[in-house]
C-alpha cells in the first residue's frame, strides 16, 4: 500500500510538471503571435525560405538557376540512391545471390566519366551566362557610387540624370530607439527604414560603383540579384534594372563590426518623371547648401541649422539627449565639446575617433553648424559660436 502511494504521489507530480511546461510552451506561442509582423514588400517576408520575388530579369535569371540546379541535384539524388537501394535489395544474400568478381569494366569507367561531365556542362553553361551579364555595366544609364561607412552609405550620383546630388543614408533614429528599448514590437521594416533612400527610375540601367571608407563592406538588394563587396581603396561595380516601381530592401552582407546589423539599404524605384521631379528637388537642395563658406552666421541660425544635422547624422549613436551608449561617448558635457579650442572637436569630427567615423561629405556650414549646435544644447550652454571658415582652416591642415 505504502508503495501504491508513493507511485501515485510521483504520478501526481510529474502531471503537474508537465502541465506546467504545456502551459509555458501555449504561453511562448501566445507571445510569439502577439509579436506577429506582415511581410515586407519588396523585403523579407514571414519564414521566408526562398528567394526574394525577383523585380529583374538577372534576379529571375537567378532564380531559374536555383530552381533547375535543385530539381537537377534532386533527381541525381533519387537516380544513385535508387539503384543503390535496388541493389541491395535484389541482391540480398538471404536470396541467395552470389557477389560477382570482377575488375575494370570498360563501359562503367566511361559511363561515370562522360555522364557526369555532361551533367557539369549542363550546369556550367547557363551559370555563366547569368555570371557574365551580372559583371556587364557597360551602356549604363545612371551612375551612382555607394561608399560603405561605419555604419551607414554614401551615395554620390556620378554619371546620367541626377548627376551631383550626393547624400548619405543612414539608419532611422526612430528605429534604433526600437532596437535599444529592446521592445520592437510589431514593426515589418524594423531595422530597414532609413532617411535618405537611393532613388532611381524604372526600366533604366543603374550602374553601382562600391568601395569603403573604413572596413568592407557588401552592397545588397536580394530583389535585384545584386550583391558586391565595397572594399577600402578598392572600386567594384555591378549593375541592375529594376522593372517594378516600389521600396525595396536590404542590407549590408559583409560582417563590419558591432553595428552591422543597423546598416540597411533602401532603393526607391521610381516612374521617370517622378524620378525627374525628384532630382529638380535634389538639386534645389544642393543650391540652398551651397552656402559661402566665409559667411558669419549667428548664434541661433547655426542652432537651428545644427539641430537638422545632428538629428539627420549624430542622433542614432549619440542619442537625441547627447548621452551616448555603451562606447558611444556622450556629448553632454564633453570636454571636447566645452573646449574653446575649437580645433579639437572639429579634428574629431573631420577625420574621427574610434568608433566614430570621418564627416569629411559633411559641408563646411553643416559641420560649423553640427558643432556649434553641440556646444550649446543640452547642459552645454557655453555661448560659443563655430563659423564656417573655422572648418576650412582644420580640413585645409
Amino acid at each position: 500500500m505504502t508503495m501504491m502511494n508513493s507511485c501515485v504521489h510521483q504520478l501526481g507530480r510529474r502531471s503537474s510538471q508537465l502541465a506546467t511546461v504545456a502551459l509555458s510552451v501555449l504561453s511562448a506561442l501566445a507571445s510569439q503571435a502577439a509579436w506577429a509582423v506582415n511581410d515586407l514588400k519588396g523585403g523579407p517576408a514571414v519564414n521566408q525560405i526562398n528567394l526574394h520575388p525577383p523585380v529583374t530579369k538577372i534576379a529571375q535569371e537567378q532564380m531559374w538557376l536555383h530552381n533547375m540546379m535543385l530539381v537537377l541535384c534532386l533527381a541525381i539524388f533519387i537516380a544513385v540512391f535508387g539503384v543503390m537501394f535496388y541493389s541491395i535489395f535484389k541482391h540480398r544474400k538471404s536470396k541467395g545471390a552470389v557477389s560477382a568478381n570482377f575488375h575494370e569494366s570498360v563501359k562503367v569507367e566511361i559511363a561515370w566519366t562522360i555522364v557526369p561531365f555532361i551533367i557539369v556542362i549542363l550546369m556550367a553553361l547557363p551559370a555563366t551566362k547569368v555570371v557574365v551579364a551580372m559583371k556587364d555595366t557597360t551602356n549604363a544609364d545612371i551612375t551612382i557610387k555607394a561608399t560603405g561607412y561605419q555604419w551607414k552609405w554614401g551615395y554620390d550620383y556620378v554619371k546620367g540624370e541626377g548627376a551631383g546630388i550626393g547624400f548619405v543614408s543612414t539608419l532611422d533614429a526612430s528605429q534604433r530607439a526600437l532596437s535599444d528599448s529592446g521592445n520592437p514590437g510589431e514593426v515589418d521594416d524594423y531595422l530597414l527604414k532609413v532617411d535618405n533612400p537611393l532613388v532611381v527610375p524604372v526600366g533604366k540601367k543603374i550602374r553601382i560603383i562600391t568601395t569603403a571608407d573604413d572596413v568592407i563592406h557588401a552592397w545588397m538588394v536580394p530583389a535585384f540579384g545584386v550583391k558586391q563587396d565595397a572594399i577600402p581603396g578598392f572600386v567594384r561595380d555591378t549593375w541592375f534594372k529594376a522593372e517594378q516601381t516600389g521600396d525595396f530592401y536590404g542590407q549590408c552582407a559583409e560582417l563590419c563590426g558591432k553595428e552591422h546589423a543597423y546598416m540597411p539599404i533602401h532603393v526607391k524605384v521610381l516612374e521617370p518623371q517622378a524620378y525627374s521631379a525628384w532630382v529638380a528637388g535634389e538639386q534645389k537642395k544642393i543650391a540652398a547648401k551651397a552656402d559661402d563658406p566665409t559667411k558669419e552666421w549667428k548664434l541661433d541660425e547655426l542652432i537651428a541649422r545644427g539641430e537638422k544635422v545632428y538629428t539627420a547624422n549624430c542622433a542614432v549613436c549619440h542619442r537625441p539627449d547627447g548621452k551616448g551608449a555603451g562606447p558611444i561617448k556622450p556629448l553632454d558635457g564633453s570636454p571636447v565639446v566645452l573646449s574653446e579650442k575649437h580645433a579639437d572637436q572639429l579634428q574629431v569630427l573631420l577625420h574621427g575617433r574610434n568608433a566614430m567615423p570621418a564627416w569629411k561629405q559633411l559641408s563646411d556650414t553643416e559641420l560649423a553648424a553640427v558643432a556649434t549646435f553641440t556646444k550649446n544644447n543640452w547642459s552645454n550652454k557655453t555661448g560659443q559660436v563655430v563659423q564656417p571658415a573655422e572648418v576650412v582652416a582644420e580640413r585645409a591642415k
